[in-house]
């Protein structure tokens, strides 16, 4: 709900209120993402969905619009420690594409973080490693920060 939310709202219900958020979006049958399964185990995640729907997206300075196309964001990758390292979060990035094209999302959008090739803590991959999204053949469109590109898919 990070993303779903002003940063004062989101911190105002920080807990059970975004727990209780993201249910009722569920139930109202809104695809918030996928899951990604390993031995029938639920090993990660990526949210995607209409950047309109993504509230904090539109207020960032770094992340703004680059232009008045209509995109679909890919906000956020988890993936739980167990199956890190396996190359998941590129697996369900290939997924993700796959279920924006059926969704006839024009363009696919996200906002990894650029690592140049260091170890980068887990905590601060959240939206993904650029080098993930370049080899998913994504484009670097606009860099309003040193590590935070905006790269685009173009179906």
């Amino acid at each position: 709900m990070n993303w779903r939310f002003s940063r004062a709202e989101f911190e105002k219900r920080k807990g059970d209120q975004n727990k209780l958020a993201i249910r009722k979006l569920v139930k109202k049958d809104e695809v918030l993402g996928l899951l990604a399964y390993v031995d029938n185990n639920p090993a990660g995640w990526c949210a995607v969905a209409p950047r309109e729907k993504y509230v904090r997206l539109e207020s960032s300075r770094v992340l703004r619009p680059i232009d008045d196309q209509p995109v679909w964001s890919v906000s956020c990758f988890f993936i739980a420690k167990a199956y890190r390292g396996m190359g998941l979060s590129a697996k369900l990035l290939e997924a993700t594409k796959d279920f924006a094209r059926k969704q006839r999302a024009g363009i696919l959008e996200a906002y990894p973080i650029e690592t140049k090739g260091a170890k980068m803590p887990d905590v601060f991959a959240w939206t993904g490693i650029l080098s993930t999204f370049l080899a998913a053949g994504f484009t670097e469109e606009k860099r309003n920060s040193p590590s935070r590109p905006i790269v685009r898919y173009y179906f």
